[in-house]
Formats: structure tokens, C-alpha cells, sequence
């Protein structure tokens, strides 16, 4: 049945296009420039999202970061194996999925980590990356509590999906 519903929609839309005489493939092209100028006032806020990234797993500081804070999250429930996704993860989806494969394949499919590592990876968003390209997209320079209720929300989230992990 879910197979069939973006085809129907499409139809349906094309028949509505067709019966109010909208022309789409005008319509269309305005929407493609449109865009081209939403991604040419974004994209220097995303490339400097994804060099800060890089430059923090590259230069180790995210494995330091992680090491630092395994010990005082253990306290919450969260293993030690997944501190440093637990920091990729407002950064990097990317970089969440190569972590998440690598503690599938050093902890075991069904281990206790690779869970809890699975449904932080799959449930949380980069909340770096995604403030970049909607606030700048509407013109927000004053970000005031977003990013830190942000962050605060993950951390809860992390420790309420750790502890369902333990109970499932």
C-alpha cells in the first residue's frame, strides 16, 4: 500500500495542475532559483560547520573529550563505549554512522553499547548542522538558548534511551 502513495499524490497533483491550468514546469524552475539563491546564502554556514568537524575528529580532541566524560556518564547510565558518538552526534550524522559501525563490530550486534549506540544514532539530529542552515536561512543571528536547550535535550534523551536499552 505505501508503495503506491507518492505515485498517487504526484497524479493527483498533476490533474489538480491540469484543472486549475497552473503551469508546472514554470512553477518548477521558479522553485529551482529560488533555491539557488537559499543555498548561495547558506552554504558558507554549512562549509563551516563541516570543517569545525573535521578539524575536531581529526585532531583527536573528540576521542580526549570522550575519555574525559566516560567515567561521569557511566554514572548516568551511559556505557563507556559510546562517549564519543555521544559528541559526534549534535556535529556529524556521518560521522555518528562510522562510529555506530565501529562499536557494532568491537561490542557485538546485540551488546548492550551497540543498542544504545543504534537508537542515539537513529533518534537524535545534528544540531549543529541543522541551526547553520535554518537559522541562517532566516536571517537568526541571535541564537540565545536554542543550541544549549538543544544539547541539553540530546543529553536527556541519550540517558532515557540508555536506560530503555538496559530494561529491553
Amino acid at each position: 500500500m505505501s508503495v503506491f502513495i507518492l505515485p498517487v499524490i504526484l497524479i493527483v497533483l498533476l490533474i489538480i495542475c491540469i484543472i486549475k491550468k497552473v503551469k508546472v514546469y514554470d512553477c518548477f524552475l521558479e522553485g529551482t532559483k529560488d533555491s539557488l539563491s537559499l543555498i548561495k546564502s547558506i552554504f558558507p554556514y554549512v562549509a563551516s560547520i563541516f570543517v569545525c568537524i573535521e578539524l575536531f575528529k581529526a585532531s583527536g580532541l573528540s576521542a580526549t573529550v570522550s575519555g574525559w566524560l566516560a567515567k561521569p556518564l557511566s554514572y548516568l547510565g551511559i556505557p563507556s563505549e559510546i562517549t564519543e558518538i555521544i559528541l559526534l552526534v549534535p556535529l556529524s550524522g556521518n560521522g555518528t554512522i562510522a562510529l555506530l559501525e565501529s562499536i557494532i563490530n568491537d561490542c557485538g550486534v546485540d551488546s548492550y553499547p551497540a543498542r544504545c549506540a543504534a537508537v542515539i544514532a537513529g533518534a537524535t539530529e545534528t544540531i549543529f548542522y541543522i541551526s547553520a542552515v535554518y537559522f541562517s536561512a532566516c536571517k537568526v543571528r541571535k541564537l540565545r538558548y536554542a543550541i544549549p536547550v538543544a544539547i541539553f535535550c540530546t543529553l536527556l534523551g541519550t540517558v532515557v534511551a540508555c536506560a530503555l536499552c538496559r530494561i529491553m
